[in-house]
């Protein structure tokens, strides 16, 4: 399983696509007001999972620990910034042995690898209120170009939130332990809540 975050994830998401469009009920706010600085801050949530083959329970878990920010860039968005680490020791999952097993060498190996990173490379508005957010996420000392999805969801002149969706092939970082039995590849679905700097 791997993250990254992502990310993310001093990792996030340039949703700097706040855009010119109204999000839900909200009155549509100009980029100029929403460019800046953001951290990440609770309630923010990562949540994944790896399916089983021929269905099954499959395996689900969480984040307890990550940071992260990012910077949305007003008269560009392309030039705005994400960065993003979570802590692969602060995995949670329903059972203890599982949450033993992704802190294991077969999986995260959190004792010689203590963090998963994101870091942008590039972003690009997709909709309204949708962006792309393409980076270098490093996992157990490997890194690779992951992309992930990303959808506004509320935003006022002090904080934003978003959903991050993203689908990462975890063989690629040596974490390739249960396959074919389990799926290779980790689904990432993530609540982030940014708070002005």
């Amino acid at each position: 399983m791997m993250v990254t975050i992502k990310s993310a994830l001093k990792a996030t998401v340039c949703v700097a696509f706040v855009f010119a469009t109204p999000v839900a009920n909200a009155q549509a706010p100009a980029l100029a007001d929403a460019a800046g600085s953001y951290r990440i801050t609770s309630p923010s949530s990562i949540q994944f999972s790896v399916g089983q083959v021929g269905g099954g329970g499959g395996i689900a878990g969480n984040f307890a620990k990550f940071t992260g920010g990012f910077r949305i860039d007003g008269s560009d968005i392309a030039r705005s910034s994400v960065e993003f680490t979570l802590y692969p020791e602060s995995v949670r999952a329903r059972e203890r042995r599982i949450e033993e097993f992704l802190r294991s060498s077969a999986v995260f190996d959190a004792a010689n690898f203590q963090t998963v990173t994101f870091r942008s490379t590039s972003v690009r508005q997709t909709g309204p209120d949708t962006a792309t957010v393409e980076g270098a996420l490093t996992a157990r000392g490997k890194t690779r170009k992951e992309r992930f999805a990303v959808t506004l969801t509320d935003w006022d002149r002090r904080s934003i939130s978003f959903t991050i969706r993203g689908s990462i092939r975890r063989a690629p970082y040596g974490m390739d332990v249960g396959t074919p039995i389990y799926s290779n590849v980790v689904q990432f679905d993530m609540k982030i809540t940014g708070r002005r700097r």
